[in-house]
């Protein structure tokens, strides 16, 4: 390989140009430098009109768009009266209990149960984004009301029975084992 190389080379000598400039190249480099006009015109003014215009044109856009963008705030039940904020902390610490429960208990054996109930808790919870969604809408309807703690009630039932079933799994499994 290098041999080819120190060949390839010895070949290709006579192309590379390896000359020495000559001695006054510097001097007529920099007498054509002088010798050329500097032109005056190439700093240009800043035109602002452009730039202050579209920076303008997107204020305006900006105001318009929050002016008729009226968010509805989702109420939930917090939102309803100092009881049911009470309500809501009550059952939200409960079900955060049960699913720290559950994520201790869980084993390899109760892992499909674990991963099914928490699909249903998901799917409780959806449900529960709806009710907020109506309860905004219904003006603090009762029937929403109501059914917003049936959910949480249901939530913290799911996860109950799951960690039940769990706990009837681990007894199952340390009897068979002692057997």
């Amino acid at each position: 390989m290098k041999n080819n190389l120190d060949n390839w080379f010895e070949e290709q000598r006579n192309c590379f140009d390896i000359a020495e400039p000559a001695d006054d190249h510097e001097a007529r480099f920099l007498a054509k430098l002088k010798a050329t006009p500097v032109n005056q015109n190439s700093v240009r003014k800043l035109n602002w009109r452009k730039p202050l215009a579209a920076a303008a044109a997107v204020l305006i856009v900006f105001f318009v768009g929050y002016s008729t963008y009226h968010p509805s705030v989702i109420a939930d039940l917090a939102a309803v009266s100092p009881e049911m904020a009470k309500t809501q902390d009550f059952f939200t610490k409960a079900i955060e209990e049960e699913l720290y429960n559950i994520n201790e208990a869980r084993t390899p054996e109760t892992q499909k149960l674990v991963n099914d109930a928490l699909k249903q808790l998901k799917v409780l919870e959806n449900d529960y984004s709806k009710l907020t969604k109506d309860l905004t809408e219904s003006g603090e309807d009762k029937r929403v009301i109501y059914a917003m703690i049936s959910n949480f009630q249901a939530r913290i039932n799911l996860l109950t029975s799951v960690l039940e079933e769990i706990e009837s799994i681990k007894n199952t499994d340390y009897e068979n084992q002692l057997l």
